[in-house]
């Protein structure tokens, strides 16, 4: 399995970027650039490929409504020209809290937008004119959908490094799982928990694999998870501390009651109890019982903390359920052990 590893928005560019040389001499394969509201993933991923040299990036996630299809190729093109061809184009739907409450556009019809997404940077990668009318995506703007009649399909003018660049799809829903496994290069979703993975993802990877055009190769999978090798229980706490919080932000407040993804997959899982409890508790503010509420297995079993031989029969697991990236944000406090972590890793995958 390849090693990557997270890149927070919430920092300054040149202070994550500065280390990110030590990890690719630990072994790490791929640096995630993250996008929320915070400052633009595009600055840095182009700042992080004039700083590296052999470690790839990918964005992780721009989302699909704030930039056009055609702005959202051209972006790729160029950062994988910039990096010399070591970028993937990581997409996905995010949220209505996002897309609408802080880019001001609709939330509509994530799954058939993202198909025309890719068909659109695919051709715009080919070099083709971009002459693409479908129900979401219109261009050139047609005079029916509000355009002056005057624009007219065009073509990239730069040469790509690729002619298809590889992209990746963040997705936990049945139907746009069932999407990247046809469409995409690579999958990622959120909080994988091996164990529950054929529950909560197998029908529809299997109903996407069998629409699958072969030229793109096995779907890769790229999971997000938390790290921590140590021996010292202390230190085994404070982590799987950090692994609730995150895990409740996300079951019980990243969303509303009956529109939260992340509460509909532990349901999955086969917690719908206890994602249930989670989410009552956090909404009402009770923040700390929403974490202490998640179900151990549940903590545990999505996140790499734990002794050297504990971590190596996660990740075992995790290769066992076809997970071929592991993207792990560690969790020590010092700079030189979360480098070694991502050092024992490597060895382990």
């Amino acid at each position: 399995m390849r090693i990557g590893m997270p890149i927070s928005y919430s920092g300054g560019f040149d202070r994550t970027t500065s280390v990110i040389a030590e990890y690719e001499s630990a072994g790490l394969d791929t640096v995630y650039v993250a996008e929320a509201y915070s400052f633009d993933a595009v600055s840095h991923l182009g700042y992080l490929a004039a700083k590296t040299t052999t470690v790839e990036i990918a964005s992780g996630i721009l989302n699909i409504y704030s930039r056009t299809p055609t702005l959202l190729a051209m972006t790729a093109a160029g950062l994988d020209f910039l990096s010399g061809g070591r970028f993937t184009l990581g997409i996905g739907a995010s949220g209505p809290q996002v897309v609408e409450g802080f880019h001001g556009v609709p939330y509509t019809a994530p799954l058939a937008t993202t198909r025309e997404v890719v068909e659109v940077c695919r051709t715009v990668w080919r070099r083709e004119k971009v002459d693409h009318h479908g129900r979401h995506v219109d261009v050139p703007l047609t005079v029916e959908r509000g355009g002056s009649g005057l624009g007219r399909p065009l073509k990239l003018i730069n040469q790509p490094v690729r002619p298809r660049i590889p992209m990746l799809l963040a997705a936990i829903g049945p139907k746009n799982v069932a999407l990247a496994a046809e469409l995409f290069e690579a999958w990622q979703p959120a909080f994988f928990l091996p164990e529950g993975s054929a529950t909560a993802f197998g029908a529809a990877l299997a109903e996407g694999t069998a629409r699958r055009d072969p030229d793109l190769g096995p779907l890769e999978i790229s999971v997000d998870t938390q790290l921590l090798i140590s021996e010292d229980a202390a230190e085994q706490a404070a982590a799987l501390d950090q692994v609730r919080a995150k895990l409740a932000l996300y079951v019980g407040g990243m969303g509303a009651r009956g529109k939260n993804f992340y509460n509909d997959l532990a349901v999955r899982y086969g917690y719908a109890e206890e994602a249930a409890t989670v989410q009552d508790l956090y909404l009402d503010g009770r923040k700390d019982a929403a974490a202490a509420a998640l179900p151990e297995d549940f903590v545990r079993g999505v996140a790499l903390v734990g002794p050297p031989g504990h971590v190596a029969e996660r990740v075992a697991a995790f290769r066992e359920a076809g997970v071929t990236t592991l993207n792990a944000t560690p969790l020590a406090a010092e700079h030189a052990d979360r480098l070694h972590s991502i050092e024992l890793l490597k060895s382990l995958a």
